[in-house]
């Protein structure tokens, strides 16, 4: 039988956006905690992998909404690995209620071995007892975000926070959607279209750092980026 994991959530206040439904940044936050999880259940999870000299590296994340949740409903969040490849293996998402799926998605993982950062194979990461389905059910490809923005398209710059550092000593993969998006207004979020957000991770960013964070239109979407102090691009965002 394929493993996965799914548990219930209360769509608590905390996690919820201006409108009183879960926020774009945090649904991205209940599928990372969804993966943490299920990782350490499977022998796979943080502290597993560190005491190997191994880390779990995020490289990109698509999340497709159908519908966020109101403030207070109850629902599934559901999570299963798929076969790695090579160097690359997929983990899928679903958020769900009574049988409704409201989102799903999928993020893109390789393992890298501590501290030299070389890439480390998948074929010995996970248990050789944990089945796993062959292709992901959320078959929507990643797309290509290009990095190449304009000085005219900058529209500010956010300096990285003690609070936005993770366990690995860089930014967390969320903190960047909740900076993008917490430098927008809430008009402006209203005219995304928020039915699909990617994210594409790049170079690791540090606290202290100031980011420059630029934005363009893209046919029926928006894209942006945010860009370390060396011209290095941190994060590529799309949102349609």
């Amino acid at each position: 039988m394929e493993v996965s994991c799914s548990y219930e959530r209360t769509i608590t206040p905390s996690i919820c956006d201006y409108d009183g439904r879960l926020s774009v940044p945090d649904c991205f936050g209940l599928f990372m905690d969804a993966a943490a999880i299920h990782a350490a259940e499977l022998g796979v999870g943080i502290a597993d992998m560190s005491r190997r000299g191994l880390f779990w590296l995020t490289v990109r994340t698509k999340v497709h909404f159908l519908r966020r949740p109101q403030m207070l409903e109850r629902v599934t969040v559901w999570t299963r690995p798929i076969e790695p490849e090579k160097v690359r293996s997929i983990r899928e998402y679903r958020l769900t209620k009574d049988g409704e799926l409201l989102a799903e998605g999928k993020t893109e993982w390789t393992v890298v071995e501590m501290p030299a950062g070389k890439i480390h194979p998948m074929q010995d990461v996970f248990p050789e007892s944990v089945e796993m389905a062959s292709a992901p059910a959320f078959a929507e490809p990643f797309c290509r975000i290009a990095p190449g923005f304009r000085a005219e398209e900058g529209f500010g710059s956010y300096t990285v926070r003690s609070s936005d550092i993770d366990v690995g000593g860089h930014m967390n993969n969320v903190a960047y959607l909740h900076a993008l998006f917490g430098m927008l207004s809430a008009a402006e979020r209203k005219s995304l279209p928020q039915n699909t957000v990617e994210i594409a991770f790049r170079a690791p960013c540090f606290e202290g750092e100031t980011l420059s964070c630029f934005r363009r239109p893209a046919e029926q979407s928006a894209e942006f980026a945010m860009v370390k102090p060396d011209g290095t691009v941190g994060v590529l965002v799309k949102v349609s």
